[in-house]
């Protein structure tokens, strides 16, 4: 399964909206670790690596950033910047986000506690894994 926009619930009011998010209702897993992203200088990468059970939801709450996510074949390029969307992005899949705008807040939703053994940070890595599978 590829990665894909999943759209949020949103409450409009003068007052200001209101969005949010239930696990395995909007997003398809139970959130054990969150996670947000702020203050990257310009022109910085983040990610750059893929996870072999992790699932994550990642929502621009604020700013906007480009998340490119690549299969081992293909690549495609989400660019957030709605708080009332995120992209979903399965275990197995190569990503890396950039292009953070200032002031950009990228909130991470992750189905896993955290776990270094379930990383694969070395692309030639990911790819031998792929392809094992």
């Amino acid at each position: 399964m590829l990665a894909k926009i999943i759209n949020l619930p949103k409450f409009e009011d003068p007052r200001g909206n209101l969005s949010f998010i239930e696990e395995n209702n909007h997003i398809p897993f139970k959130i054990e670790r969150t996670y947000w992203i702020y203050d990257v200088p310009g022109g910085e990468v983040r990610g750059g690596h893929a996870f072999k059970k992790q699932q994550e939801f990642i929502v621009a709450l604020s700013g906007s950033f480009d998340v490119v996510i690549d299969n081992g074949k293909e690549k495609q390029t989400y660019s957030l910047n709605r708080s009332y969307y995120g992209l979903y992005v399965p275990a197995g899949l190569w990503r890396q986000m950039q292009n953070f705008s200032t002031n950009s807040l990228a909130l991470v939703l992750s189905s896993t506690h955290y776990n270094s053994n379930d990383y694969i940070y070395e692309y030639q890595q990911f790819l031998k894994y792929k392809a094992a599978l």
